[in-house]
């Protein structure tokens, strides 16, 4: 299994000293990074990359809310196959009609990826689990709607902050599935109180399982109370020790 960073993770570091922050990311021991927001240092991203051998196959952009030939531009300037987008607010995903526009505006999205060699995919929170749709979550009944080249990246800790079961969701999306969000914690909305892999409530080797067709796992906080890099380290670590 390959392992990545969503750099959202360390975005105040990233913000003093992007060159010394991927540098420490590297050191930690990932080859691999999500980027956020990366069209505006996408050529500084590029040269760390460069320097500390890192890949981004996959990165987050505002897909439906921002220039999209600019967004896949610098995905190719940085390698990201797959671009996804992160967030879609709470509002928009209150009746099917709503679900329905939002595929629509994803699809259109994966056919201007196209043109550029990029994937599309989208990144849920938890409202997309506590809204239902003709008996489903919002998000199940989504994946419906998508054409057949939209992929997935499941954030396995705001299904279960959501109230789904984060494995029965994972079996419901199938091969649609190709990233996971990793990070565990009390599931509550309380970011600073998220925990490294494995101290948490989160179920980390049952969900890794139970996405048949992922690609890579992306270690991520929101936030953390203590030292950033060593709650990454800690996670990497309990990921690379494997299943006990």
């Amino acid at each position: 299994m390959s392992y990545s960073l969503q750099l959202y993770t360390v975005r105040v570091p990233l913000e003093r000293d992007l060159p010394g922050t991927i540098a420490r990311v590297a050191e930690l021991g990932f080859s691999m990074v999500e980027p956020y927001n990366f069209v505006a240092t996408a050529d500084r991203l590029a040269a760390a990359f460069a320097e500390h051998g890192i890949t981004a196959p996959s990165g987050h952009a505002p897909l439906l809310s921002a220039d999209q030939d600019e967004i896949f531009t610098a995905a190719n300037k940085l390698g990201i196959t797959t671009v996804i987008e992160p967030f879609i607010g709470a509002e928009r995903w209150q009746s099917a009609e709503d679900v329905q526009t939002i595929a629509a505006e994803l699809n259109a999205a994966a056919q201007k990826g196209a043109e550029y060699g990029i994937r599309v995919g989208y990144h849920n929170h938890a409202w997309e689990l506590e809204s239902k749709i003709n008996g489903t979550t919002a998000l199940e009944y989504l994946e419906t709607l998508l054409d057949p080249e939209l992929v997935l990246e499941v954030d396995s800790y705001w299904v279960g902050v959501g109230g789904a079961n984060v494995t029965e969701v994972l079996a419901q999306l199938g091969d649609r599935v190709k990233f996971l969000h990793i990070k565990d914690g009390p599931l509550t909305r309380d970011n600073l109180a998220q925990l490294p892999a494995g101290q948490g409530l989160v179920p980390i080797w049952d969900v890794i399982e139970a996405a048949k067709s992922l690609e890579v796992g992306v270690v991520e906080f929101d936030d953390y109370a203590k030292d950033i890099f060593d709650g990454i380290a800690e996670s990497l670590a309990f990921l690379n020790r494997g299943k006990a």
